[in-house]
């Protein structure tokens, strides 16, 4: 196997797998093995048997013994406590390095990764894609708010997961201070790893590996992440649909460098209140804001509950300027220049022509809360000097990755904010469509789907895939309406619509992947299950509220319930048979 090669060699199964654990919350009944039938995700490459013959032990799992190209095995090791994340299954756990080489910019980069092999295997396979820049190998475990905090391994899963071909923590890097997890943008191939090339790569490796640990590949193969690993999954969908059987994508930045630029909007109209931008809005002033839109929006669901279920329908209800001072600024409302400053960032990016660089946002009663104003407004990081991720982690995103050619920005909070207050709408932006004789591939064209501004994934669909998408209505890092905007091209272009290959989940009040006064926690990962493996397509989707989550109002009871519907639809109170204001069943979607 040639990992080198995008898609050479999958390593997948020669024969019907044995399921010995399956996850109680997936709703189907445990598989037997007559189940379990390899699906074109899964189609041998080569004889199955010139690579390996039965189960190897844990400590087999060793680079000699595997023979694969430019794959270096650093560990192969039974993990029999592991309590570090949670309570973990016995699992053979294999880290390695995939690639290694110098990149243009004199440094060394590779694919590193992991995966975690429990012993009781379900016969299937999820690459678990992380968020921010990636840089780091987050642990293989499949877990969160969106597998309702079962992991995915705890279910049987083989779980892969990896850095997406750079090391954000590199020694070499941190003198350079904040941009240290940045300065990879510098090296054309660690951008294109970064954006879609390391995926086909670590699918062919995680299908190899299972195959080589169990004696046969995966039945069912899956994707899933959030943020940064929602664009991921939606990039995979596009680019490579034959990789995997279902994929979830969460708050996904399909639209990543657009984003970016958002962030020097955000900063540039920040100022204008208040030259600190972490002092432009208190807590309370967006606790004015967020009660408001409740205020006027919150009962047109059929139940003034605290949630805004008909987020597209308050848009022309809320006005921002009933909320503005009539004389000086006081406790009870926003000053002209707090109206004027968060109207045009929810508005979205413009540049001298009016031409629109990024999605509008929608008014939602989260608005402040949960992770919001951390990437927004004031972040609780000392050294970052609780400025807001906007100027931190993210500002550097843009200078070093998203623009060519990348412009060296130094990694103090000063040099960020100074860089992105100077950003120009005319002059900058471009650039995130831009290349050069070294870069070249622009950061539009390694970053988002191909098809991402007119959307049919025809090879999806032929395919038989299937693709689940959820988004938090006041996310601060990427608009839902966005998604939503895509999702509904996605519609038009199959006929008006998508459903049978493709559902999106707006979750009313939800942050960033989670957080905010929202039901955030729900089971995507045994959706997608079922819909690949059952045939049940979901209509809805059972969410609950995370109890320690400290923006639940006090009203809300921390076992609250309510279903999350397929767009356009919304959650509206019906009474149900026992009128329970915190229960699921009170509700249609409608």
């Amino acid at each position: 196997m040639h990992i080198k090669n995008l898609g050479a060699c999958v390593i997948t199964a020669a024969a019907v797998v044995l399921v010995t654990a399956c996850s109680p919350a997936v709703v189907p009944p445990a598989a037997k093995p007559s189940d379990l039938k390899p699906s074109s995700a899964s189609t041998p490459a080569v004889p199955l048997a010139q690579i390996l013959s039965g189960r190897r032990s844990c400590s087999e799992m060793v680079s000699g013994n595997l023979r694969l190209d430019n794959v270096y095995i650093t560990r192969a090791e039974q993990i029999s406590n592991d309590t570090n994340v949670q309570s973990l299954p016995v699992y053979c756990l294999i880290q390695g390095r995939v690639n290694p080489r110098a990149g243009v910019d004199g440094k060394t980069y590779a694919i590193s990764f992991e995966m975690r092999l429990p012993m009781a295997w379900n016969g299937r396979f999820l690459h678990q894609v992380n968020g921010g820049n990636d840089g780091a190998v987050v642990p293989a475990v499949g877990g969160g708010n969106a597998t309702g905090n079962i992991s995915a391994i705890s279910r049987g899963f083989a779980v892969l997961s990896s850095d997406s071909g750079h090391n954000g923590n590199d020694p070499v890097n941190q003198p350079l201070g904040l941009v240290a997890g940045n300065v990879f943008g510098l090296d054309p191939q660690a951008r294109a790893d970064y954006g879609y090339a390391a995926n086909p790569i670590m699918a062919d490796l995680g299908k190899t590996l299972i195959a080589a640990y169990y004696g046969s590949g995966p039945a069912y193969s899956y994707m899933l992440g959030c943020s940064n690993g929602g664009r991921h999954s939606m990039v995979t969908a596009s680019r490579f649909p034959e990789l995997y059987d279902g994929i979830v994508a969460g708050n996904p930045g399909f639209n990543l460098p657009k984003a970016a630029v958002q962030h020097a909007w955000d900063v540039q109209n920040l100022i204008t209140v208040n030259p600190d931008l972490r002092k432009a809005f208190s807590p309370d002033d967006m606790k004015l804001v967020g009660n408001k839109v409740a205020e006027v929006c919150d009962a047109s669901d059929g139940l003034a509950d605290g949630v805004v279920g008909d987020v597209k329908g308050c848009q022309s209800k809320f006005k921002l300027s009933s909320l503005q001072c009539t004389g000086d600024k006081n406790a009870t409302c926003l000053s002209e220049a707090q109206v004027k400053a968060l109207d045009r960032m929810m508005a979205g990016p413009k540049n001298s022509k009016g031409e629109q660089l990024y999605s509008d946002w929608p008014y939602d009663a989260s608005l402040g809360l949960g992770n919001w104003r951390s990437w927004k407004l004031e972040s609780t990081v000392p050294p970052w000097e609780f400025y807001p991720i906007i100027a931190t982690l993210g500002g550097g995103s843009l200078p070093y990755i998203f623009t060519t050619p990348p412009t060296q920005v130094p990694g103090k909070v000063a040099d960020l904010v100074g860089y992105l207050s100077k950003f120009n709408f005319d002059s900058d932006a471009v650039k995130i469509s831009a290349k050069d004789a070294t870069f070249k591939e622009s950061a539009m064209e390694f970053m988002t789907p191909p098809d991402a501004d007119n959307p049919s994934l025809a090879k999806f669909k032929a395919a038989k895939r299937k693709l689940i998408v959820y988004h938090g209505a006041s996310d601060p890092v990427f608009s839902v309406n966005d998604s939503i905007n895509w999702y509904e091209k996605l519609n038009k272009n199959n006929g008006g619509d998508a459903t049978d290959f493709t559902r999106l989940f707006v979750i009313p009040g939800m942050t960033h992947c989670n957080g905010g006064a929202a039901t955030d926690q729900f089971d995507a990962l045994s959706t997608i299950q079922n819909w690949v493996e059952a045939g049940r397509a979901p209509d809805r989707v059972i969410a609950t509220v995370n109890p320690a989550n400290p923006d639940l109002p006090a009203t809300w009871s921390k076992a609250r319930t309510r279903p999350l519907c397929v767009w356009p639809k919304i959650a509206k109170y019906t009474g149900g048979e026992k009128g329970d204001k915190e229960i699921a069943a009170s509700f249609t979607c409608e």
